[in-house]
């Protein structure tokens, strides 16, 4: 099928924490994965709700009023100017979905503003 994509590989090929790799576009929408570790910098997205999936690990979605607790196979999307930290206390696998051109740090910006990877060509 064209555009098929391995998320297993894609993983196993970035193993850097927080480094999201673009994997598929829907219209105008980014489908990335990512490996998280650790805790990620406060931040919010002004523009754009942010869905996270998790496939492997468990990952804790810290809210300004109370975490958000995710294992495999299990959704929260937070809401577009809601903020948020990521937490993954073990390694996190996770398939992120947010509008086209969303900088992972948000509004944050800092050390951990990753540059986007195209895995689809890879």
């Amino acid at each position: 099928m064209t555009g098929s994509r391995s998320i297993t590989e894609t993983l196993e090929r970035s193993s850097a924490p927080w480094q999201p790799h673009l994997v598929a576009q829907v219209n105008s929408t980014d489908v990335k994965l990512v490996n998280l570790l650790g805790e990620f910098v406060w931040h919010t997205h002004p523009e754009s709700d942010e869905l996270f999936l998790v496939l492997h690990g468990h990952l804790t979605i810290e809210l300004r009023d109370g975490n958000v607790e995710l294992g495999p196979n299990e959704l929260f999307v937070v809401p577009r100017g809601i903020e948020h930290r990521p937490r993954a206390d073990a390694e996190v696998h996770a398939l992120l979905v947010e509008a086209a051109g969303t900088v992972n740090t948000g509004d944050a910006g800092g050390d951990l503003t990753a540059e986007l990877h195209d895995a689809r060509s890879a």
